[in-house]
């Protein structure tokens, strides 16, 4: 089960960082790993994150795409494309497929 308190948390400590800030790195490594272990588990919790959480997620989506390899990912981050046009999230998504296609 996805701890869900854990990663709202872990967006919140990173959007207060400095986007040059080492530490960055740290947060996407602890957001890809919490988000990669169930597919299922991340799909749900992304269809309900507010637009400012999936902006700040965005930035570690092709990192959880090359660990779970998963149409329904993808299919789910182009819902969140739809949902939240402002975010421009089509280029991620773009690099996202050509993960899963090797």
């Amino acid at each position: 089960m996805l701890d869900t308190s854990l990663v709202k948390s872990l967006i919140i400590e990173r959007s207060k960082l400095h986007m040059n800030d080492p530490k960055v790195y740290e947060y996407w490594g602890k957001l890809t790993e919490l988000l990669s272990r169930n597919v299922e588990d991340t799909i749900n919790y992304l269809n309900h994150c507010s637009e400012e959480e999936i902006y700040w997620l965005s930035e570690i989506f092709e990192d959880i795409s090359a660990k779970v390899n998963c149409q329904k990912y993808i299919e789910c981050l182009k819902k969140l494309d739809k949902k939240y046009s402002n975010l421009n999230l089509s280029m991620d998504i773009k690099v996202d497929e050509e993960w899963m296609e090797g």
